[in-house]
């Protein structure tokens, strides 16, 4: 089966995630998109909600969508969340699956800055997200790792390999920030840009208040 992998903190989880990758999956023919919420990401100090929140809500999300499946492996980790590392244990634990690991522009112009990064074409595909339209120049660093990777074939092509090439991908451009929508939140607003399944879930738990505390547990 064709996977493919969003990763994030998810705090919390709202269409700027969802869409993308249901345009992802539709795009490129997945079978499935598995959701993976991090427990401790590396670039941030903690989350504002806890990770039992997190994956309550990322669940709620999989639950209304078909193809969509939650994949703990990371909140089960107690050390922070590098993605070489956990696609190298996913595709230990799933030998039978391709994954495809989902990302935005931004983290793909960073990504000679990630972790053991080199190992991920060893692992999987990559699948940029990018706005419709956008070009990366020919002066920019990471030009040369997308020259040599990008992927020539189709996603439903027989011949595709199994890992180690990277899908640019059109995805409708949404201005969604979970900043901003953490600020709504605690002036006791609703934001649009969240699934009713979630604005309720955040209701009953009462979480995002002005007072409450970080809590990454």
């Amino acid at each position: 089966m064709k996977i493919g992998i969003l990763g994030g903190t998810f705090d919390p989880i709202h269409f700027g995630h969802i869409r993308p990758a249901q345009e992802v999956k539709q795009q490129l023919n997945l079978d499935e998109v598995w959701l993976m919420p991090n427990h401790i990401p590396p670039h941030k100090l903690s989350t504002h909600v806890s990770t039992q929140d997190r994956l309550a809500m990322a669940q709620l999300v999989c639950d209304q969508l078909s193809g969509f499946k939650l994949c703990d492996i990371e909140v089960k980790r107690e050390t922070p969340s590098y993605t070489a590392q956990t696609l190298s244990q996913l595709t230990a634990q799933h030998p039978e699956h391709q994954f495809y690991f989902i990302m935005g522009m931004d983290s793909f112009l960073s990504l000679n800055k990630w972790y053991q990064w080199q190992q991920l074409f060893n692992l999987c595909h990559i699948v940029v997200c990018k706005r419709p339209g956008w070009e990366l120049t020919d002066n920019d660093p990471i030009h040369t790792l997308l020259k040599l990777h990008l992927s020539k074939q189709s996603a439903s092509s027989s011949h595709q390999a199994c890992v180690g090439e990277i899908f640019m991908v059109d995805v409708t451009e949404q201005d969604i920030s979970s900043t901003e929508i953490r600020q709504l939140l605690q002036q006791g607003k609703i934001p649009a840009s969240l699934p009713q399944t979630i604005q309720a879930y955040i209701q009953n738990n009462q979480l995002y208040l002005p007072d409450s505390h970080s809590n990454s547990q």
